[in-house]
């Protein structure tokens, strides 16, 4: 059986907020142990608040704090309203609180640059996976990415390239060129553990099948796997002839029946399985409802 988070009523907000706290408190965890004793930055404003802590010796989730609340009132006046205010606002606190109060009782474990990038970007993307799958964010240069999108109508993803090539020249002239390739590297790790953390680690895979007999695939894949299936009315580019296709979606540990079973029908199918980034409605996880 596989365990879902409820989709509505009051603990589907619990469990939002869960997700949230777990996520910045695992972030803050990994910004002691590994980013501020080997002087890794981050991207965005917590990378800002650690160089500001080794230029003049601040406390990195005091300036994490401050310099995300005006932040914080931007993006609650043009950016996302009160439900981004309020998850981002505890997302913040959490992530900054646990940075100071907790860091005095955490020793780094390590300073080998391949443990640090290994263990430091898993607990960094886990923290964010988590943090984003409660519909909440760290607040940060996100912010400054949709206002300049607004009002600008410059990309996201341009932006905040943009903010964190300064973060890491400016890195690179206070700490050396190394310390910013192993946070590149480190970063790296934490974007693909966050994909993963998001899409689940059953991620559902999307198959197109184009066969002579569409109707007895069509039947094995409910007798044997128990998928809806939809029947599309193609047509092959060469011959101009009638080629109708099966577009299936099942989870990964489906995709060995699903060969198997379509082939029995007809050796000679063309099939093409892809990776299903996000599945839901009938027969998967029901999509989720906006909550406070």
């Amino acid at each position: 059986m596989t365990w879902k988070l409820p989709v509505s009523g009051p603990w589907r907000v619990v469990a939002d907020y869960s997700q949230i706290i777990i996520g910045s408190l695992l972030i803050g965890i990994g910004v002691n142990l590994f980013f501020i004793p080997n002087q890794v930055v981050s991207g965005g404003v917590t990378g800002i608040a650690i160089l500001l802590h080794y230029a003049f010796g601040t406390p990195v989730g005091l300036m994490n704090l401050a310099l995300n609340v005006p932040l914080l009132l931007i993006g609650w006046k043009w950016a996302g309203g009160t439900r981004f205010l309020i998850r981002t606002g505890v997302a913040v606190a959490v992530l900054s609180a646990t940075i100071d109060l907790a860091g005095p009782y955490l020793t780094a474990p390590t300073s080998d640059r391949l443990l640090v990038i290994c263990y430091g970007g898993l607990l960094d993307g886990i923290g964010l996976g988590l943090v984003f799958r409660g519909r909440g964010t760290t607040g940060g240069t996100d912010v400054i990415a949709r206002i300049a999108h607004r009002f600008l109508g410059l990309g996201i993803g341009q932006t905040l390239l943009i903010i964190n090539i300064v973060i890491f020249l400016v890195a690179a002239f206070q700490f050396g060129a190394e310390a910013v390739m192993v946070a590149l590297a480190l970063a790296f790790v934490s974007s693909r553990v966050l994909d993963m953390v998001q899409a689940g680690l059953s991620a559902s895979r999307q198959a197109m099948i184009i066969t002579k007999d569409p109707d007895g695939v069509r039947d094995t894949i409910f007798a044997n796997l128990h998928r809806g299936v939809t029947m599309v009315e193609a047509r092959g580019g060469f011959t101009g002839a009638p080629r109708p296709m099966i577009y299936v979606v099942v989870g990964a540990h489906e995709v060995g029946r699903l060969k198997l079973r379509v082939s029995e029908v007809d050796p000679d199918a063309f099939v093409a399985i892809s990776k299903a980034q996000e599945v839901f409605g009938e027969g998967f996880t029901p999509p989720e409802p906006e909550t406070g």
